[in-house]
């Protein structure tokens, strides 16, 4: 790839690095800030002498729990927006209004205050009524507790992390599903009379026809819709869900290293979506 820079793309880096150091030394005489660089290693992976082993710090279980909160909410989001994108294009009108209405609802009204809704009024009964608490409480003190603290952490905090999962996968949901309303409209009306002629329902024309036309088109946005889920994640510490901003909070309010905390956090972020876009570009390719 640096083969491919001509000379004015070495211009215009040597002056965007010569920005970066003039804004950096310029906030170091403003600021007149103490940097600590050399703490944060330690808040990502420690060594303790007690036990003679390395364990995950703060950063780095946030950064564990964002991944599985992720991984976990986009399955979740993938199979509800492909529900209401099939929704969206029903023949039945109150289907389609209904679907119209979530989608619209969540994709007008700011994050934050869905987020809360969702927790209060869906997330955090649906958890009171399946007596999850004392259910992960049990897991945690019993035996096989290392095969479920693999998939979703500390049991003692799985309520939290499902209710992150599952406020997460609403909100994006909405999005998946007129990226997938939109991969349907896009298929000809031919392929529809075609697969009418040949004798298929409803059912089986979306399920052999246009849903596999369909998801291959709508790869690409669904993958930049999963970027964003990452991104997105970061609103759920709002609702005390101790992924990697939650844990970067807790950091801060603990040490005061606030920019060295913050900017390692945003390293991790941005390590994490753009191996993504590489990967998912790759996998266009392919």
């Amino acid at each position: 790839m640096l083969k491919r820079l001509t000379w004015p793309d070495w211009v215009i880096l040597a002056v965007l690095a010569g920005i970066t150091i003039f804004v950096v030394l310029r906030m170091q005489g403003a600021l007149n800030y103490n940097w600590r660089w050399e703490l944060i290693p330690d808040y990502i992976l420690r060594y303790r002498e007690d036990r003679q082993e390395w364990f995950a710090n703060l950063l780095l279980q946030g950064l564990v729990a964002t991944i599985r909160i992720s991984i976990y909410a986009s399955v979740l989001a993938l199979i509800l927006g492909t529900l209401l994108g099939v929704a969206r294009c029903s023949e039945n009108l109150t289907v389609r209004l209904l679907a119209r209405t979530y989608l619209e609802l969540l994709r007008n009204i700011p994050p934050v205050v869905i987020i809360f809704i969702f927790f209060f009024f869906l997330s955090q009964q649906l958890i009171d009524a399946l007596n999850l608490n004392a259910w992960s409480r049990g897991i945690a003190r019993g035996d096989n507790a290392g095969v479920w603290e693999f998939f979703f952490g500390d049991m003692r905090r799985f309520p939290s992390l499902i209710s992150g999962v599952i406020v997460l996968a609403m909100f994006e949901a909405a999005f998946v599903g007129e990226i997938v309303r939109a991969g349907i409209q896009s298929i000809p009306d031919g392929q529809r009379e075609a697969a009418r002629a040949v004798g298929m329902n409803r059912v089986h024309e979306m399920r052999y026809i246009i849903m596999p036309q369909a998801l291959r088109k709508v790869v690409p946005p669904m993958a930049n819709q999963f970027i964003s889920l990452i991104k997105d994640s970061s609103i759920i510490s709002l609702i005390s869900v101790q992924e990697l901003t939650y844990k970067t909070v807790e950091l801060v309010a603990s040490t005061r290293l606030i920019f060295e905390a913050w900017l390692t956090t945003a390293a991790f972020y941005f390590v994490l979506c753009f191996g993504l876009s590489l990967l998912f570009r790759k996998l266009e390719k392919s």
